[in-house]
């Protein structure tokens, strides 16, 4: 009898921040692979009405719930909430992130802070809830959402630094403790994507559009579609051998130092 290693229809699968960018992208790439979308939102009910909306409109399989992913009380509300309308969580990703770009030697304690809550803490809430079930069915995936900052570092942006990198390393211990479970905890790690919030440095001409297509081998921007595959790879029975890896999707970024400005 021949195996789908990738239908993950039956699926449910619980994506933070998934009602724009690239938490949607994937969100949308593992719908289409059959999951049961669980859609989390924490801004503004309006705009994750309107996700959940476009999810369906593509004849996907769509839930909301708006919560905080930081607040414990809110997590466990929720996740008890989902597993009793929409059915157990087999799939979470910890997507949901925030980023400000201030110089190190400027930045107010409170907002370091509140990225490595965000970015690092998040997950770890998230993830010590939805586990227990988990754990219990001896099977699940989690893919948590980090960055080529969990590698490298770059100007201004230290504190989501230093969270990617924690989560990298939080990604590790997850697979450690839980992997004796069946269950498999890896990340993904985008490079440089073309979103609405990239499109003003993406113009011809733009300093920054020339270094991140020069920089990158693929001389390219990724499209928010080239996460999918990752996504549903690590969601799926493909993957059950797959624990505390990064998957860098990045047109190969990490791969190189780069070319000389003359080389073509």
């Amino acid at each position: 009898m021949s195996i789908n290693l990738f239908d993950l229809s039956g699926k449910v699968a619980l994506i933070t921040g998934g009602t724009h960018g690239l938490g949607m992208a994937m969100a949308m790439g593992l719908g289409n692979a059959g999951v049961t979308l669980v859609i989390n939102g924490a801004s503004s009910k309006d705009k994750l009405d309107k996700a959940v909306a476009e999810y369906k409109s593509m004849g996907l399989n769509a839930y909301g719930y708006l919560f905080d992913v930081t607040k414990e009380d809110q997590v466990i509300q929720n996740i008890k909430q989902i597993e009793d309308e929409v059915g157990v969580i087999d799939i979470l990703v910890n997507n949901a992130g925030i980023i400000k770009r201030t110089p190190l030697e400027d930045m107010e304690v409170d907002d370091f802070e509140q990225v490595l809550k965000v970015d690092l803490v998040s997950p770890f809430i998230m993830s010590k809830h939805v586990i227990k079930g988990m754990i219990k069915r001896r099977e699940g995936k989690i893919i948590n959402i980090c960055s080529m900052m969990s590698e490298l570092g770059r100007n201004t942006v230290a504190a989501y630094a230093a969270a990617k990198g924690g989560l990298k390393m939080l990604t590790k211990n997850m697979a450690t403790e839980w992997s004796k479970h069946n269950i498999q905890v890896n990340g993904i790690g985008p490079g440089y994507f073309a979103t609405s919030q990239t499109a003003p440095i993406r113009v011809d001409g733009h300093p920054f559009n020339e270094f991140i297509i020069s920089r990158t081998p693929a001389g390219r921007w990724g499209n928010p579609e080239d996460l999918q595959g990752a996504a549903i790879f690590l969601a799926s029975k493909a993957s059950d051998f797959v624990s505390g890896q990064i998957v860098y999707v990045d047109g190969g970024i990490l791969a190189t130092i780069g070319k000389p400005s003359n080389e073509d």
